[in-house]
Protein backbone atom coordinates (compact mmCIF):
# COMPACT_ATOMS: atom_id res chain seq x y z
CA UNK A 1 0.00 0.00 0.00
CA UNK A 2 3.17 2.34 1.04
CA UNK A 3 4.33 1.92 -2.26
CA UNK A 4 1.18 2.29 -4.27
CA UNK A 5 0.99 5.90 -2.26
CA UNK A 6 4.16 6.65 -3.80
CA UNK A 7 3.56 5.82 -6.90
CA UNK A 8 0.56 7.97 -7.07
CA UNK A 9 2.33 10.74 -5.28
CA UNK A 10 4.68 10.84 -8.51
CA UNK A 11 1.76 10.91 -10.93
CA UNK A 12 -0.11 13.94 -9.12
CA UNK A 13 3.68 15.58 -9.33
CA UNK A 14 4.33 14.97 -12.63
CA UNK A 15 0.53 15.78 -13.44
CA UNK A 16 1.42 19.32 -12.29
CA UNK A 17 3.70 20.06 -14.66
CA UNK A 18 2.53 18.28 -17.99
CA UNK A 19 4.25 20.08 -20.49
CA UNK A 20 7.05 19.82 -18.57
CA UNK A 21 6.97 16.18 -18.19
CA UNK A 22 5.65 15.58 -21.86
CA UNK A 23 9.00 17.64 -23.04
CA UNK A 24 11.00 15.61 -20.72
CA UNK A 25 9.62 12.27 -22.25
CA UNK A 26 10.24 13.03 -25.65
CA UNK A 27 13.96 12.52 -25.70
CA UNK A 28 12.72 8.80 -24.66
CA UNK A 29 10.04 8.96 -27.12
CA UNK A 30 12.26 9.99 -30.23
CA UNK A 31 15.03 7.55 -28.66
CA UNK A 32 12.89 4.14 -28.59
CA UNK A 33 10.87 5.07 -31.82
CA UNK A 34 14.36 5.53 -33.64
CA UNK A 35 16.03 2.03 -32.42
CA UNK A 36 13.16 0.48 -33.07
CA UNK A 37 13.01 1.35 -36.59
CA UNK A 38 16.74 1.38 -37.16
CA UNK A 39 16.83 -1.85 -36.21
CA UNK A 40 13.67 -2.63 -38.69
CA UNK A 41 15.42 -0.96 -41.69
CA UNK A 42 18.74 -2.95 -40.95
CA UNK A 43 17.34 -6.45 -40.32
CA UNK A 44 15.21 -5.61 -43.46
CA UNK A 45 18.32 -5.35 -45.28
CA UNK A 46 19.95 -8.14 -44.01
CA UNK A 47 16.60 -10.03 -44.62
CA UNK A 48 16.23 -9.29 -48.91
CA UNK A 49 20.47 -9.90 -48.99
CA UNK A 50 20.00 -13.63 -47.70
CA UNK A 51 16.68 -13.72 -49.77
CA UNK A 52 18.14 -12.16 -52.98
CA UNK A 53 21.69 -14.79 -52.55
CA UNK A 54 19.12 -17.69 -51.76
CA UNK A 55 17.81 -16.80 -54.94
CA UNK A 56 21.34 -17.58 -56.76
CA UNK A 57 20.72 -21.23 -55.61
CA UNK A 58 21.06 -23.74 -52.95
CA UNK A 59 24.31 -25.71 -52.04
CA UNK A 60 26.15 -23.75 -54.52
CA UNK A 61 29.96 -23.76 -55.32
CA UNK A 62 31.04 -22.13 -58.11
CA UNK A 63 33.75 -23.15 -60.09
CA UNK A 64 36.25 -20.49 -62.03
CA UNK A 65 39.27 -20.96 -64.00
CA UNK A 66 42.25 -19.44 -61.81
CA UNK A 67 43.81 -16.32 -62.21
CA UNK A 68 46.51 -15.30 -64.84
CA UNK A 69 49.92 -14.25 -64.17
CA UNK A 70 51.51 -12.34 -67.08
CA UNK A 71 55.07 -10.24 -66.53
CA UNK A 72 54.65 -10.59 -63.06
CA UNK A 73 51.24 -9.13 -62.70
CA UNK A 74 48.55 -11.29 -61.17
CA UNK A 75 45.08 -10.33 -62.54
CA UNK A 76 41.56 -11.02 -61.67
CA UNK A 77 40.35 -15.26 -61.09
CA UNK A 78 39.28 -16.09 -64.57
CA UNK A 79 41.32 -14.75 -66.46
CA UNK A 80 43.10 -18.51 -67.30
CA UNK A 81 41.62 -20.79 -69.87
CA UNK A 82 41.78 -23.96 -68.15
CA UNK A 83 38.53 -25.47 -67.35
CA UNK A 84 37.22 -27.77 -70.02
CA UNK A 85 34.02 -29.71 -70.48
CA UNK A 86 36.12 -33.03 -69.33
CA UNK A 87 36.82 -30.95 -66.25
CA UNK A 88 32.92 -31.09 -65.30
CA UNK A 89 32.72 -34.25 -66.53
CA UNK A 90 34.83 -35.80 -64.00
CA UNK A 91 33.24 -33.51 -61.43
CA UNK A 92 29.76 -35.21 -61.77
CA UNK A 93 31.25 -38.50 -61.80
CA UNK A 94 34.13 -38.70 -59.59
CA UNK A 95 32.96 -36.55 -56.71
CA UNK A 96 29.97 -38.46 -54.73
CA UNK A 97 29.13 -35.19 -53.09
CA UNK A 98 27.87 -33.49 -56.22
CA UNK A 99 24.50 -33.65 -56.74
CA UNK A 100 23.76 -31.20 -59.72
CA UNK A 101 26.14 -30.13 -62.24
CA UNK A 102 25.87 -27.51 -65.09
CA UNK A 103 29.29 -25.96 -67.39
CA UNK A 104 28.90 -22.78 -68.40
CA UNK A 105 29.96 -20.04 -70.59
CA UNK A 106 28.86 -16.47 -71.16
CA UNK A 107 28.69 -14.59 -74.52
CA UNK A 108 26.08 -11.14 -75.41
CA UNK A 109 24.78 -9.45 -78.59
CA UNK A 110 22.21 -8.25 -79.84
CA UNK A 111 18.92 -10.61 -79.92
CA UNK A 112 16.73 -9.80 -82.67
CA UNK A 113 12.89 -10.74 -83.55
CA UNK A 114 11.57 -9.10 -86.53
CA UNK A 115 11.49 -5.39 -86.30
CA UNK A 116 12.51 -5.64 -82.63
CA UNK A 117 15.65 -6.49 -81.27
CA UNK A 118 17.26 -6.37 -77.29
CA UNK A 119 20.68 -6.68 -76.15
CA UNK A 120 21.28 -9.10 -73.63
CA UNK A 121 23.57 -11.48 -72.27
CA UNK A 122 24.06 -14.94 -73.42
CA UNK A 123 24.49 -17.78 -71.02
CA UNK A 124 25.29 -21.08 -72.43
CA UNK A 125 24.45 -23.72 -69.64
CA UNK A 126 23.62 -27.49 -68.76
CA UNK A 127 20.20 -28.77 -68.57
CA UNK A 128 20.41 -28.66 -64.89
CA UNK A 129 20.91 -24.88 -64.77
CA UNK A 130 17.36 -24.17 -63.66
CA UNK A 131 17.04 -26.60 -60.69
CA UNK A 132 20.81 -25.35 -59.22
CA UNK A 133 19.95 -21.94 -59.57
CA UNK A 134 16.01 -23.22 -58.03
CA UNK A 135 14.37 -21.08 -60.84
CA UNK A 136 11.45 -22.02 -63.67
CA UNK A 137 9.86 -21.43 -66.85
CA UNK A 138 6.47 -19.38 -66.88
CA UNK A 139 5.61 -21.33 -70.25
CA UNK A 140 7.33 -23.70 -72.54
CA UNK A 141 10.15 -25.70 -71.88
CA UNK A 142 13.94 -26.08 -71.27
CA UNK A 143 16.36 -27.77 -73.32
CA UNK A 144 17.37 -31.36 -72.72
CA UNK A 145 19.96 -33.41 -72.19
CA UNK A 146 20.13 -34.38 -76.00
CA UNK A 147 19.77 -30.88 -76.92
CA UNK A 148 23.09 -30.39 -75.18
CA UNK A 149 25.09 -33.35 -76.75
CA UNK A 150 23.75 -32.17 -80.14
CA UNK A 151 24.36 -27.99 -79.83
CA UNK A 152 21.09 -27.15 -80.49
CA UNK A 153 19.76 -24.25 -81.36
CA UNK A 154 17.56 -23.55 -79.05
CA UNK A 155 16.93 -21.49 -76.47
CA UNK A 156 14.95 -19.45 -73.44
CA UNK A 157 14.29 -16.10 -72.43
CA UNK A 158 14.45 -13.96 -69.61
CA UNK A 159 11.23 -12.25 -68.84
CA UNK A 160 12.35 -8.82 -69.38
CA UNK A 161 14.30 -10.03 -72.73
CA UNK A 162 10.50 -11.62 -73.78
CA UNK A 163 8.96 -8.58 -72.98
CA UNK A 164 11.13 -6.08 -75.10
CA UNK A 165 11.15 -8.57 -77.96
CA UNK A 166 7.59 -10.11 -77.90
CA UNK A 167 5.29 -7.26 -76.17
CA UNK A 168 1.79 -8.29 -78.05
CA UNK A 169 2.74 -12.50 -78.39
CA UNK A 170 4.19 -15.30 -76.79
CA UNK A 171 7.39 -16.18 -78.06
CA UNK A 172 7.56 -19.69 -77.54
CA UNK A 173 7.93 -21.46 -80.95
CA UNK A 174 8.99 -18.26 -82.56
CA UNK A 175 12.48 -17.56 -84.04
CA UNK A 176 15.26 -15.12 -83.08
CA UNK A 177 18.80 -14.83 -84.39
CA UNK A 178 21.53 -13.96 -82.62
CA UNK A 179 24.60 -12.75 -84.07
CA UNK A 180 23.23 -14.10 -87.44
CA UNK A 181 22.30 -17.31 -85.61
CA UNK A 182 18.86 -18.41 -85.73
CA UNK A 183 17.45 -19.32 -82.80
CA UNK A 184 14.24 -21.49 -81.67
CA UNK A 185 12.59 -20.42 -78.41
CA UNK A 186 11.17 -22.92 -76.48
CA UNK A 187 10.72 -21.02 -73.34
CA UNK A 188 10.42 -18.33 -70.67
CA UNK A 189 11.88 -17.78 -67.48
CA UNK A 190 9.58 -17.01 -64.67
CA UNK A 191 10.41 -13.24 -63.54
CA UNK A 192 13.45 -13.23 -61.05
CA UNK A 193 14.28 -9.59 -60.26
CA UNK A 194 17.35 -8.11 -59.22
CA UNK A 195 20.29 -10.14 -57.71
CA UNK A 196 22.33 -8.89 -54.83
CA UNK A 197 24.57 -6.21 -56.84
CA UNK A 198 21.36 -4.92 -58.80
CA UNK A 199 21.44 -6.27 -61.77
CA UNK A 200 18.76 -7.62 -63.56
CA UNK A 201 18.49 -11.33 -63.64
CA UNK A 202 15.76 -11.60 -66.02
CA UNK A 203 17.39 -9.54 -68.90
CA UNK A 204 19.50 -13.05 -70.05
CA UNK A 205 18.86 -15.74 -73.01
CA UNK A 206 19.75 -19.00 -71.88
CA UNK A 207 20.99 -21.65 -74.45
CA UNK A 208 23.04 -25.14 -74.30
CA UNK A 209 26.59 -24.19 -73.52
CA UNK A 210 27.33 -26.79 -76.15
CA UNK A 211 25.03 -24.44 -78.49
CA UNK A 212 27.40 -21.13 -77.53
CA UNK A 213 30.96 -22.44 -77.45
CA UNK A 214 30.60 -23.86 -81.06
CA UNK A 215 28.10 -21.78 -82.95
CA UNK A 216 28.43 -18.01 -80.93
CA UNK A 217 31.79 -17.65 -79.42
CA UNK A 218 34.31 -20.52 -80.64
CA UNK A 219 35.97 -20.60 -77.00
CA UNK A 220 36.40 -23.99 -76.42
CA UNK A 221 36.73 -23.85 -72.86
CA UNK A 222 34.45 -22.90 -69.85
CA UNK A 223 34.32 -19.34 -67.98
CA UNK A 224 32.43 -21.32 -64.99
CA UNK A 225 30.85 -24.78 -63.43
CA UNK A 226 27.83 -24.26 -61.68
CA UNK A 227 27.69 -27.33 -58.56
CA UNK A 228 25.01 -28.28 -56.40
CA UNK A 229 26.01 -30.20 -53.18
CA UNK A 230 24.03 -33.10 -51.97
CA UNK A 231 23.15 -31.33 -48.66
CA UNK A 232 24.13 -27.71 -46.78
CA UNK A 233 26.50 -29.85 -44.80
CA UNK A 234 28.37 -31.56 -48.07
CA UNK A 235 29.21 -28.20 -49.10
CA UNK A 236 32.77 -28.06 -47.64
CA UNK A 237 32.92 -31.78 -48.71
CA UNK A 238 32.33 -31.16 -52.17
CA UNK A 239 34.28 -28.49 -52.45
CA UNK A 240 37.42 -30.51 -51.01
CA UNK A 241 36.75 -33.17 -53.38
CA UNK A 242 36.57 -30.95 -56.60
CA UNK A 243 39.85 -29.84 -55.72
CA UNK A 244 41.43 -32.66 -55.17
CA UNK A 245 40.54 -33.82 -58.26
CA UNK A 246 41.27 -30.41 -60.55
CA UNK A 247 44.26 -30.31 -59.06
CA UNK A 248 45.02 -33.75 -59.98
CA UNK A 249 43.43 -33.26 -63.36
CA UNK A 250 45.58 -30.35 -64.08
CA UNK A 251 48.80 -32.11 -63.12
CA UNK A 252 49.50 -29.12 -60.16
CA UNK A 253 52.39 -29.96 -57.82
CA UNK A 254 51.72 -30.20 -53.68
CA UNK A 255 52.97 -27.07 -52.91
CA UNK A 256 51.88 -25.06 -55.98
CA UNK A 257 48.84 -23.03 -56.04
CA UNK A 258 45.57 -23.81 -57.63
CA UNK A 259 44.87 -22.59 -60.89
CA UNK A 260 41.29 -22.84 -60.21
CA UNK A 261 39.14 -20.94 -57.88
CA UNK A 262 35.96 -22.07 -55.71
CA UNK A 263 33.53 -19.58 -54.87
CA UNK A 264 31.50 -21.33 -51.93
CA UNK A 265 27.54 -19.57 -51.83
CA UNK A 266 27.47 -20.18 -47.82
CA UNK A 267 30.65 -18.01 -47.35
CA UNK A 268 29.11 -15.21 -49.64
CA UNK A 269 25.92 -15.42 -47.74
CA UNK A 270 27.87 -15.24 -44.37
CA UNK A 271 30.44 -12.36 -45.63
CA UNK A 272 26.73 -10.21 -47.20
CA UNK A 273 24.69 -10.54 -43.65
CA UNK A 274 27.99 -10.12 -41.75
CA UNK A 275 28.21 -6.45 -43.49
CA UNK A 276 24.61 -5.87 -42.92
CA UNK A 277 24.57 -6.52 -39.46
CA UNK A 278 27.33 -4.12 -39.32
CA UNK A 279 24.90 -1.73 -40.87
CA UNK A 280 21.98 -2.23 -38.56
CA UNK A 281 24.51 -2.08 -35.44
CA UNK A 282 25.38 1.35 -36.74
CA UNK A 283 22.19 2.57 -37.07
CA UNK A 284 21.17 1.29 -33.90
CA UNK A 285 24.13 2.40 -31.79
CA UNK A 286 23.87 6.26 -34.06
CA UNK A 287 19.71 6.14 -33.39
CA UNK A 288 20.34 5.48 -29.09
CA UNK A 289 22.29 8.58 -28.50
CA UNK A 290 18.35 10.09 -28.22
CA UNK A 291 17.72 8.05 -25.53
CA UNK A 292 21.35 9.28 -23.71
CA UNK A 293 20.33 12.60 -24.42
CA UNK A 294 16.40 11.64 -23.35
CA UNK A 295 18.47 10.50 -20.14
CA UNK A 296 20.03 13.65 -19.61
CA UNK A 297 16.57 15.79 -20.20
CA UNK A 298 14.89 13.32 -17.11
CA UNK A 299 18.41 14.34 -14.53
CA UNK A 300 17.90 17.67 -15.54
CA UNK A 301 14.41 18.63 -15.18
CA UNK A 302 14.36 15.82 -11.70
CA UNK A 303 16.99 17.83 -10.03
CA UNK A 304 14.93 21.54 -10.81
CA UNK A 305 11.99 19.06 -9.61
CA UNK A 306 14.83 18.47 -6.36
CA UNK A 307 15.01 22.13 -6.13
CA UNK A 308 11.32 23.74 -6.75
CA UNK A 309 10.12 20.98 -4.13
CA UNK A 310 12.73 21.04 -1.34
CA UNK A 311 10.52 22.49 1.05
CA UNK A 312 8.07 19.99 0.36
CA UNK A 313 10.67 17.67 1.01
CA UNK A 314 11.74 18.74 4.16
CA UNK A 315 7.69 19.02 5.36
CA UNK A 316 7.38 15.24 4.54
CA UNK A 317 10.49 14.36 6.47
CA UNK A 318 9.55 16.09 10.08
CA UNK A 319 6.18 14.36 9.48
CA UNK A 320 8.08 10.92 9.55
CA UNK A 321 9.22 10.05 5.83
CA UNK A 322 12.47 8.41 5.88
CA UNK A 323 15.25 9.16 2.95
CA UNK A 324 14.31 5.85 1.59
CA UNK A 325 10.80 6.96 0.92
CA UNK A 326 12.11 10.33 -1.07
CA UNK A 327 14.78 8.53 -3.00
CA UNK A 328 12.11 5.90 -3.77
CA UNK A 329 9.41 8.85 -5.22
CA UNK A 330 12.13 10.22 -7.33
CA UNK A 331 12.88 7.48 -8.30
CA UNK A 332 9.82 6.42 -9.76
CA UNK A 333 9.00 9.47 -10.84
CA UNK A 334 12.35 9.36 -13.42
CA UNK A 335 10.63 5.71 -14.05
CA UNK A 336 7.33 6.51 -14.89
CA UNK A 337 8.89 9.35 -17.16
CA UNK A 338 10.98 6.47 -19.15
CA UNK A 339 8.23 4.18 -19.12
CA UNK A 340 5.95 6.54 -20.80
CA UNK A 341 8.47 7.74 -23.12
CA UNK A 342 9.13 3.62 -24.29
CA UNK A 343 5.85 3.17 -24.71
CA UNK A 344 4.77 5.86 -26.53
CA UNK A 345 8.32 5.57 -28.38
CA UNK A 346 7.28 1.78 -29.52
CA UNK A 347 4.06 2.44 -31.01
CA UNK A 348 5.89 5.57 -32.85
CA UNK A 349 9.10 3.30 -33.89
CA UNK A 350 6.48 0.31 -35.15
CA UNK A 351 3.65 2.86 -37.00
CA UNK A 352 7.12 4.76 -38.39
CA UNK A 353 8.60 1.34 -39.58
CA UNK A 354 5.55 0.34 -41.41
CA UNK A 355 5.28 3.86 -42.48
CA UNK A 356 8.73 3.44 -44.29
CA UNK A 357 8.02 0.14 -45.55
CA UNK A 358 4.83 0.93 -47.25
CA UNK A 359 6.00 4.24 -48.80
CA UNK A 360 9.78 4.08 -49.40
CA UNK A 361 9.39 0.44 -50.61
CA UNK A 362 11.71 -0.61 -48.03
CA UNK A 363 11.87 -3.90 -45.98
CA UNK A 364 11.32 -3.78 -42.29
CA UNK A 365 11.18 -6.35 -39.80
CA UNK A 366 9.90 -5.55 -36.47
CA UNK A 367 10.76 -8.48 -34.22
CA UNK A 368 10.25 -8.64 -30.52
CA UNK A 369 13.80 -8.38 -29.59
CA UNK A 370 14.39 -5.04 -30.84
CA UNK A 371 10.88 -3.97 -28.66
CA UNK A 372 11.94 -5.41 -25.70
CA UNK A 373 16.09 -4.14 -26.32
CA UNK A 374 14.62 -0.65 -26.40
CA UNK A 375 12.02 -0.68 -23.58
CA UNK A 376 14.95 -2.30 -21.20
CA UNK A 377 17.33 0.50 -22.53
CA UNK A 378 14.39 3.58 -21.50
CA UNK A 379 14.06 1.52 -18.31
CA UNK A 380 17.25 1.28 -17.67
CA UNK A 381 18.14 5.53 -18.86
CA UNK A 382 15.47 6.21 -16.23
CA UNK A 383 16.91 4.82 -13.45
CA UNK A 384 20.56 5.56 -14.12
CA UNK A 385 19.62 9.06 -14.76
CA UNK A 386 16.89 9.77 -12.39
CA UNK A 387 19.06 7.70 -9.09
CA UNK A 388 21.32 11.23 -8.79
CA UNK A 389 18.34 13.63 -8.22
CA UNK A 390 16.40 11.00 -6.09
CA UNK A 391 19.65 10.48 -3.93
CA UNK A 392 19.96 14.15 -3.54
CA UNK A 393 16.29 14.79 -2.63
CA UNK A 394 17.08 12.07 -0.21
CA UNK A 395 20.02 13.39 1.25
CA UNK A 396 18.55 16.90 2.40
CA UNK A 397 18.78 18.05 6.11
CA UNK A 398 15.01 18.34 6.89
CA UNK A 399 15.85 21.33 8.89
CA UNK A 400 17.64 22.99 6.36
CA UNK A 401 14.67 21.89 3.79
CA UNK A 402 12.23 23.73 5.86
CA UNK A 403 13.80 26.58 5.62
CA UNK A 404 14.53 27.05 1.98
CA UNK A 405 12.45 29.59 0.18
Amino acid sequence: MKILNIVLSAFRALHRNKMRSFLTMLGIIIGVAAVIAMLAIGQGAEYSVEQQITALGTNVLIVLPGSQNTSGLRQAAGTMTNLTEEDAQAIMHECPAVSLLSPGTRSGGQIIAGNLNWAAGIEGTGPDYLEIRKWGIEYGEFYTEQDVKGAAKVCVLGKTVADNLFPESSPVGQNVRIRNVPFKVIGVLTKKGQNAMGQDQDDVVLAPYTTVTRRLTWYPYLRQILVSATSPANIPVAQKQITELLRMRHKIAPYDSDDFTIRNQADLASAATATTEILTILLASIASVSLLVGGIGIMNIMLVSVTERTREIGIRMSVGARGRDILTQFLIEALVLSLLGGITGIILGVGGSTAISAFAKWPTIITAFSIVLSFGFSIAIGIFFGFYPARKAAMLNPIDALRYE
